[in-house]
């Protein structure tokens, strides 16, 4: 348990930095986030004055709610919800429907199955998206058996903070 909150201090201190990183240059975030749930936004507006920055977020669980903020369906139907295109198009809709700097998607299945995408479903596979001013990278990452929610949350956070710093500096 004690290595898990030290998990979690070094991630909040992570997005702390990021923040005022945004802050100082600029810089407006929003994301649609689906295997997260709002975790990234909420990481995000820990720091005072994140309302510089984020400029709005999408939690969009179901493929239904993904399609009514943007994402074409037909994306998901040719990849299913659970693929790098879907965060892509996740990153460049909220991106675009908040006209902010960048935009993230993210996507996947955390602990269990997904009873409503059972075939597409594999627990620890998570697909996220970054796109900034229109330049859309994606990501695929495997995470290990989790002891908790907020720990898979929490380590999809950490892979989507270190690819967005490498792409900032």
């Amino acid at each position: 348990m004690e290595n898990e909150c030290n998990i979690e201090n070094k991630i909040r201190m992570n997005y702390r930095h990021l923040t005022q990183l945004l802050i100082s240059r600029h810089l407006t975030i929003t994301t649609m986030e689906s295997a997260t749930s709002g975790q990234i936004a909420s990481l995000i507006t820990d720091t005072e004055g994140s309302s510089a920055v984020l400029k709005g977020a999408f939690i969009t669980y179901c493929n239904e709610a993904k399609i009514m903020q943007g994402v074409p369906a037909e994306i998901i139907d040719k990849y299913t919800v659970y693929s790098k295109e879907t965060a892509g198009s996740m990153a460049q809709a909220c991106r675009k429907a908040y006209n902010a700097n960048i935009g993230i998607g993210v996507t996947g299945t955390m602990g269990n199955v997904d009873p409503a995408n059972p075939d597409a479903s594999i627990p620890g596979q998570v697909y996220f998206a970054i796109d900034i001013d229109g330049d859309v990278e994606e990501y695929y990452v495997e995470l290990p058996p989790q002891q908790t929610r907020l720990a898979y949350k929490l380590a999809v956070a950490e892979e989507i903070y270190e690819e967005l710093i490498k792409r900032l500096d």
